[in-house]
């Protein structure tokens, strides 16, 4: 699988959870620490960790094991790092003191529309036409 094959993978398993604002930050011509970034945000503690749980145990029944972990003591932002993916799961205040986006602003970036959003976006509009019986 390639790296933002896995990036994208990584942004459904964060949907499954409701995790949101998720954007794919590609790392690849600025630095060697990552191919790419997954970062979300969550509302609370339970949800930074439901979310982090939730990647974390899909990924290991696909036999991807997490090189390493940080964060699960204060649960404010959680990191997880799988060599060329890195997600970190923030809290919204942690990601707004953070802003890793800002850090990171000569990546390019991926925006995952949010599960609310495309729920909510209007459906187009079909046009029928009435025979010539009808009128």
């Amino acid at each position: 699988m390639t790296s933002i094959k896995f990036a994208k993978l990584i942004a459904e398993l964060v949907q499954n959870k409701k995790g949101y604002n998720i954007k794919i930050l590609d790392l690849r011509k600025l630095s060697a620490i990552a191919d790419f970034f997954v970062v979300c945000s969550a509302d609370s503690d339970r949800q930074v960790k439901a979310i982090a749980d939730e990647v974390d145990e899909k990924l290991i029944e696909q036999g991807i094991k997490c090189l390493h972990r940080e964060g699960y003591e204060t649960l404010n932002w959680i990191l997880l790092d799988y060599f060329d993916v890195v997600v970190h799961v923030f809290k919204v205040d942690a990601r707004n003191y953070y802003n890793l986006e800002k850090f990171w602003g000569d990546a390019p970036v991926i925006e995952v529309a949010d599960e609310t959003e495309i729920a909510a976006e209007p459906k187009p509009k079909t046009r029928t036409r009435k025979s010539k019986k009808e009128n």
